[in-house]
């Protein structure tokens, strides 16, 4: 957390010193961005200017290309060439795990030599803008951007290691626009910053270490109290660390004069999985209808190939999160729910019913089912196998006894993190505002007392963002 503070005290000042010479500003934002990417290892460093290079020459060939056949084959040549490094760091070795097991129950020995490869941070988001772009390109919803400036979309570093995932229409016109310094809402920005520090430093890390990671490492040794709040403890504590993320993502973009489309929206008070995903990574959500469902003909081709076209969508999703089996059955079980809502609105909306039941105790039932059903996406979602899955499934009902992983912070924490998200969205905003009308001194005091309250709080040594692995 030092070193990215000091990072950014040096770009804040470099970004706004150059603000009035925008290709000087932008070399300076392309090298800064790199530099933080290479931070984490800088072998992999040069997957950005690869990726960069790939899509762009991509949209260049796509909006000169007039024959629509040979455009066609063009788009699938650049997007499969860019989706040749995520599959190969990403899902080579599970796939080369898989192969060979399967050609081992027949006694014939592989051709795919087993690799252990490093994931290299964040590569599924910036793929994922890469694609956006070209494909939107491709669509004609926009025009090829300049070279410089594509660098600095795909590489801009407030987004680039764990999203949010943002379109080339939102962030292009922004980085092409000189930036009014008078104009950046500071109480937002620093809000947000400490919202995201408290729930990843505080909350999120808290909960990992004094219940999720024990019982999630090691089933047999716990009961089943112990391993329901444990569940419920993950569904806080990944919330808390992924929207805890995008607060500091937005808050810190906000603070150089930019604007990053909202990510979650209080996700634990939905009341169907299909309200869970509007409002549950938003801009995975959007990547995944504009880019994979409606291309794969949305609703629009019969109720069952609606139903079959959701469950492919849910199930790239959840490789997309990571190279196992228990990450398809998570986004199986997603796309299940999906299903079973959608035929249950479809049936209410032929009988003049309203799509979902009415009503403060309707209301409530529906979101305690939702939650459950994600909650069980969860335990997939974090355990390292289906065996390790199947026996916290199995000792959750079968395991009674004593339940000292359950104290009463616990309890509080957990209740913390699913409460705040009922908690009415103004009285969020007018904290911000409130915090904007503070004079330089009072706001440098409160940056100071919220920093040091959370390293109080927090515990040594915060592991990695959750999404930093994906």
């Amino acid at each position: 957390m030092i070193d990215f503070a000091i990072f950014f005290f040096a770009v804040f000042v470099g970004h706004w010193l150059l603000n009035p010479f925008p290709r000087r500003w932008k070399l300076f934002m392309v090298a800064a961005s790199y530099l933080f990417y290479a931070w984490w290892d800088w072998h992999f460093v040069w997957l950005l200017p690869a990726s960069t290079v790939i899509v762009q020459l991509g949209a260049l060939a796509v909006a000169r290309e007039r024959d629509e056949r040979r455009k066609r084959w063009i788009l699938g040549t650049a997007v499969a060439a860019d989706l040749a490094l995520l599959a190969w760091f990403k899902y080579y070795g599970f796939l080369a795990i898989n192969v060979a097991n399967a050609l081992h129950s027949l006694s014939v020995t592989s051709p795919l030599p087993l690799l252990q490869l490093t994931l290299p941070v964040g590569i599924s988001f910036f793929t994922f803008m890469g694609l956006s772009y070209l494909v939107d390109v491709y669509r004609g919803e926009i025009p090829t951007s300049g070279w410089l400036d594509f660098f600095v979309y795909l590489s801009f570093f407030p987004h680039l290691v764990a999203g949010p995932i943002v379109r080339a229409p939102e962030l292009l016109p922004q980085i092409r626009t000189r930036r009014d310094p008078r104009r950046i809402d500071v109480g937002r920005a620093f809000t947000l910053i400490w919202s995201g520090l408290f729930k990843k430093v505080v909350l999120s890390s808290y909960l990992a270490a004094a219940i999720v990671d024990p019982v999630f490492g090691n089933p047999k040794g716990h009961t089943s109290l112990e391993i329901l709040f444990a569940v419920y403890a993950y569904a806080v504590q990944i919330y808390a660390d992924f929207s805890g993320y995008t607060d500091i993502a937005i808050g810190v973009a906000l603070l150089l004069g930019f604007h990053f489309p909202e990510n979650f929206d209080a996700p634990y008070t939905a009341r169907s999985i299909q309200d869970f995903w509007r409002r549950w990574h938003i801009t995975l959500s959007r990547w995944l209808r504009d880019y994979l469902y409606i291309p794969l003909g949305g609703s629009r081709k019969g109720e069952y190939r609606t139903y079959a076209n959701i469950m492919i969508t849910m199930l790239l999703g959840g490789i997309w999160h990571g190279a196992a089996w228990t990450f398809v059955a998570w986004g199986g079980i997603h796309g299940a729910g999906q299903v079973v809502g959608h035929r249950r609105r479809k049936q209410r909306l032929e009988r003049g019913l309203p799509a979902l039941e009415e009503g403060a105790w309707a209301t409530f039932r529906q979101r305690v089912a939702t939650f459950h059903v994600v909650c069980l996406g969860w335990v997939f979602f974090r355990a390292d196998s289906f065996g390790t899955a199947a026996q916290l499934l199995w000792r959750m009902v079968t395991a009674f006894g004593s339940a000292p992983a359950v104290h009463l912070l616990v309890v509080v924490a957990i209740a913390l993190g699913i409460y705040v998200q009922y908690v009415p969205r103004n009285v969020f905003d007018r904290v911000g505002v409130s915090v904007s009308r503070l004079g330089p001194i009072a706001l440098g005091a409160s940056l100071a007392g919220g920093l040091f309250l959370i390293t109080t709080l927090g515990p040594q040594g915060v592991a990695p963002f959750i999404y930093y692995r994906f």
